[in-house]
């Protein structure tokens, strides 16, 4: 069965106001998305994720993750692994700043000298997992050679973050029914050579791994999904 590989980092951000190392936190993640490493990485939306946000809960579990929580309470990462899994690396502010001796990290809106200092540190950190995260060979493979999926009626879910995951929605005996992640899953069997007549129970595994299938309505859900897969295919050799 097929992996399908990683091109982006996602950035789950503390959204705790009442500390100064929340905005901390905040602060370096948007550093790291805008200047640092832009196209690189997407922020995902810690309130929507934690409120049953399917499409960054669906990002956190096909892409590689960095939680940056401002204390030790860790919400960030907690609910990451919860709801996705655990996160490919983390940073805690308040222990970043001992590790630095950095100071005294104060003012929730405007940061003190400390607080700016451990901006720029954390958004540095996050760039070096940044950097070790997408270094590996077979993700700097897909960056090479992957376009942007064109699937038909597909759309993404998500805030203005930017984290969202394609959704299609397939009619499945008479149904319709919303699945995470399709065109992605279709453009990596199609990459790897896999024609409509060549998948046998490949496809409906790698669909399983990020939807539920009921196991009463697996075969009209084979079965569905091959019909798109097939439609997908001629798509692209247009």
């Amino acid at each position: 069965m097929p992996n399908l590989l990683e091109k982006k980092v996602g950035i789950v951000a503390c959204s705790g106001e009442e500390l100064a190392e929340g905005t901390v936190a905040r602060l370096a993640a948007l550093k790291a998305l805008h200047e640092t490493r832009p196209g690189k990485t997407v922020t995902i939306c810690l309130p929507l994720f934690l409120a049953g946000g399917e499409g960054d809960r669906a990002f956190a579990r096909f892409h590689p993750t960095i939680t940056i929580d401002g204390c030790d309470l860790r919400c960030a990462a907690r609910g990451t692994e919860m709801y996705s899994g655990k996160p490919t690396a983390s940073i805690v502010i308040s222990d970043l700043v001992t590790e630095c001796g950095l100071g005294k990290v104060e003012g929730r809106r405007q940061l003190n000298a400390a607080g700016k200092q451990a901006v720029d540190v954390a958004a540095q950190r996050l760039t070096d997992f940044v950097d070790e995260i997408l270094g590996t060979p077979a993700i700097a493979a897909l960056n090479s050679v992957v376009a942007e999926p064109k699937p038909a009626q597909a759309e993404s879910l998500g805030c203005a973050c930017g984290s969202g995951i394609p959704i299609s929605k397939v009619s499945i005996d008479g149904k319709t029914v919303e699945l995470l992640a399709l065109p992605l899953i279709f453009q990596q069997f199609r990459k790897l050579g896999r024609g409509p007549e060549s998948l046998d129970e490949d496809l409906l595994a790698m669909v399983k791994v990020y939807n539920q299938v009921p196991p009463e309505e697996e075969k009209g859900y084979h079965a569905a999904i091959l019909r798109e897969y097939a439609v997908f295919c001629q798509e692209v050799a247009k």
